[in-house]
């Protein structure tokens, strides 16, 4: 058979009903987000603990909270790039590994310093993880689901921090804040049989790519989706000249990055503070320490609803109005939870208002990506933009450890961190403003 037939094969993916073969994919990816929500919050959860044994300033938990963050960057950066060359499934199962012996490092560290290196390598793992899940779930999807499986695999991540913030609870009193960790390691162990055996790679790097058994593999894929196999591996796509990364700097489309990297930055500091330091600076405000985990648990299933409700909204509306509004609904929450969570009731509710909203701008901000770039620099554009939107993860926490150290109140680190939401609202605006002006 020639190219035309796996045109046919990825026409009848997109158009026809999904098999449970394609299903079973897109949950597999779900549950590995899940799991990578609970390990890059583990440390948060940890920490209400972990700071008293330890007796760690501020400052010093900061570097433990970015640490993590810091792994995640440098993998989305320099190694997720590798699964184009070994394959997308090859890439998370090594990085399923990398999260593994990270989580269990970490449960077995004896110092800071050690801890924050345990991190890094969990980082490393999750941000390599994260492109290829999402390139599985958008080729396996068809075009009827595809926004709605986006959408559920968002939820995975403040699912897995809720449920795993949930269990974090329990296991700190049995086994303390080690017991944490080796739950995520564990986690992410029983995972790498289930994706060896449900996560397909995808057809299109098989044809592109055409490793020695890339026909085995393709009709293995096929014979699962109940499809005919193919007599030869399809001709190879003619190649794309490579994109340069400065073309993404130039004019309308330079204009468009900046607003699109602005937006990514300030979400996301906001975003890693709130999810970082909620559980600590509710304990130092007078609650005991799972009073401050519950709050981080309640932070995370508000988010797993505003991830859904928000990210299809504005998935399936392309409006880059309801995301601007998201942020600055999350920076007011923010201000609120500031002013007002003071009793524990109270702190509960308003932690449940922030998780909606700035998850929802951050799985919304998502979703706009895609539309803002022409598609031969798409996948470079987007990539740049995670970068540097995890520069401010890896800011965030530390920032604020060395703020609280400065004697800084709790109440008025959150009110300067509502902050970067407010510019991101406008970056947004400006965006959807140069999309509309490249769509004329």
């Amino acid at each position: 058979m020639s190219q035309v037939a796996l045109n046919q094969i990825g026409f009848a993916l997109e158009h026809q009903p999904m098999t449970r073969f394609q299903t079973v994919a897109v949950a597999i990816c779900m549950v590995l987000n899940a799991i990578d929500g609970f390990d890059v919050l583990a440390i948060a959860f940890a920490a209400p603990v972990l700071s008293k044994e330890w007796s760690l300033p501020p400052e010093q938990l900061g570097v433990l909270f970015s640490s993590g963050l810091l792994g995640m960057t440098f993998g989305s950066l320099f190694i997720a790039p590798l699964a184009d060359r070994f394959g997308r499934r090859w890439m998370t199962l090594a990085s399923l590994v990398g999260v593994t012996l990270g989580m269990y490092l970490a449960a077995l560290t004896q110092t800071p310093a050690q801890l924050a290196v345990a991190r890094v390598l969990t980082g490393l793992g999750i941000g390599a993880m994260l492109p290829s899940l999402a390139t599985v779930v958008a080729e396996y999807s068809n075009a009827r689901r595809r926004e709605l499986c986006v959408s559920v695999m968002s939820t995975g991540y403040p699912i897995g921090a809720t449920v795993g913030g949930m269990a974090a609870v329990f296991v700190v009193d049995s086994s303390g804040w080690r017991g944490i960790f080796v739950l995520g390691g564990t986690l992410s162990l029983v995972m790498i049989p289930l994706v060896m055996w449900g996560l397909p790679e995808s057809l299109a790097f098989l044809a592109s790519r055409r490793p020695a058994d890339a026909l085995a593999r393709i009709n293995l894929v096929l014979r699962r989706l109940g499809r005919e196999p193919l007599e030869r591996v399809p001709a190879a796509e003619s190649s794309k000249p490579a994109v340069r990364r400065v073309d993404l700097v130039k004019g309308r489309l330079g204009a468009t990055s900046a607003a699109l990297w602005t937006a990514f930055f300030c979400v996301m500091v906001s975003f890693y503070f709130v999810l970082s330091w909620t559980p600590q600076l509710l304990v130092s405000a007078g609650l005991d320490p799972k009073a401050g985990i519950s709050g981080g648990v309640l932070l995370n299933l508000g988010g797993v609803v505003g991830a859904l409700v928000l990210g299809l909204m504005a998935a399936r509306v392309g409006s880059f109005r309801i995301v601007s509004a998201t942020m600055v609904a999350g920076a007011l929450a923010i201000v609120a939870f500031a002013l007002l969570a003071h009793g524990r009731n109270l702190a509960m509710a308003l932690a449940l208002v922030v998780g909606y909203f700035i998850f929802g701008a951050m799985v919304g901000l998502y979703a706009i990506m895609p539309a803002v770039y022409p598609t031969e620099v798409r996948n470079t554009g987007a990539g740049l933009a995670i970068g540097v939107g995890r520069c401010g993860a890896i800011v965030s926490p530390f920032l604020a450890g060395v703020m609280l150290e400065g004697g800084w109140t709790p109440s008025a680190a959150y009110l300067a961190f509502a902050a970067p939401l407010l510019v991101a609202a406008v970056a947004t605006v400006v965006l959807g403003r140069l999309h509309a002006v490249r769509s004329t």
